[in-house]
């Protein structure tokens, strides 16, 4: 898949800002789920690439961070 393919299909997608990320325009990520796979991006800066990653990592990501 180029990097053009890739983001073209990624404006279909709903992306949820971080509870984290304060209203004051901070630090902020986005995450977005799709059947096979959870998209990361940088709310700041929505052009720039997303990091992409598959389901089971992203679980197990997320059960590493809330140790």
């Amino acid at each position: 898949m180029n990097a053009e393919s890739h983001a073209s299909g990624l404006s279909d997608l709903r992306w949820i800002k971080s509870s984290h990320s304060g209203g004051e325009g901070g630090e902020c990520v986005e995450v977005a789920h799709s059947a096979a796979s959870v998209h990361v991006r940088d709310s700041k800066h929505r052009e720039r690439p997303s990091l992409t990653v598959g389901r089971a990592e992203w679980a197990a990501f997320v059960r590493f961070a809330s140790e």
